[in-house]
């Protein structure tokens, strides 16, 4: 979030550090992800949030979320699609914006995982893909991300190919990410 600010603010770390009062490393160590604001000081929070023309709870908020399962944020956002309906759930995931904001916490499975899902709705929906996310859809996980069941059946039983057969149907707008994931509809 502080670097979101910076950025919009056209502030250099050293220019906010200097108007705080708040040291050079600190600033830094805030931006670069060593340390959240909400293990910083009230004072910290507070010369930050003068400095920066914020309220002291917009600048923590995103440092206050915490982190769902990643199977948990699946499930929702099935439930959230099937509620919704395909183009609600478009419409409303582009508004949100919540694929950059989990970009920037580098909360990056979910921004892949509402990408793809974005993507392949538009997909089957015939509606063009947002070109907004580009710099995202460059990019992908580093390792496959299994569900957990497929990785407990891999696990108790060795010689099973449910991993492979599982990535062979996988839908392409998530394995794009390295994402395995094939039925987005069967949610209850």
């Amino acid at each position: 979030m502080l670097e979101t600010i910076l950025r919009q603010k056209n502030m250099s770390l050293y220019q906010c550090a200097k108007l705080s009062g708040i040291p050079y490393t600190t600033v830094s160590e805030i931006v670069r992800g060593k340390t959240t604001l909400s293990k910083c000081s009230a004072e910290t929070v507070y010369k930050l949030s003068k400095v920066l023309n914020v309220s002291m709870e917009k600048l923590t908020e995103d440092s206050l979320e915490t982190r769902p399962d990643f199977e948990l944020f699946k499930s929702n956002t099935c439930h959230l699609v099937k509620d919704m309906g395909d183009i609600d759930f478009i419409i409303s995931e582009l508004q949100s914006d919540d694929i950059s904001r989990y970009w920037e916490k580098k909360w990056y499975a979910e921004a892949f995982y509402l990408l793809a899902m974005v993507d392949y709705l538009s997909r089957i929906n015939n509606i063009p893909l947002c070109n907004k996310y580009e710099y995202i859809r460059s990019r992908s996980l580093k390792d496959t991300l299994y569900p957990k069941d497929v990785i407990m059946t891999a696990m108790l039983d060795a010689k099973s190919d449910i991993k492979k057969r599982s990535k062979d149907e996988s839908i392409p707008e998530f394995m794009r990410f390295n994402i395995v994931e094939s039925e987005i509809r069967n949610v209850y």
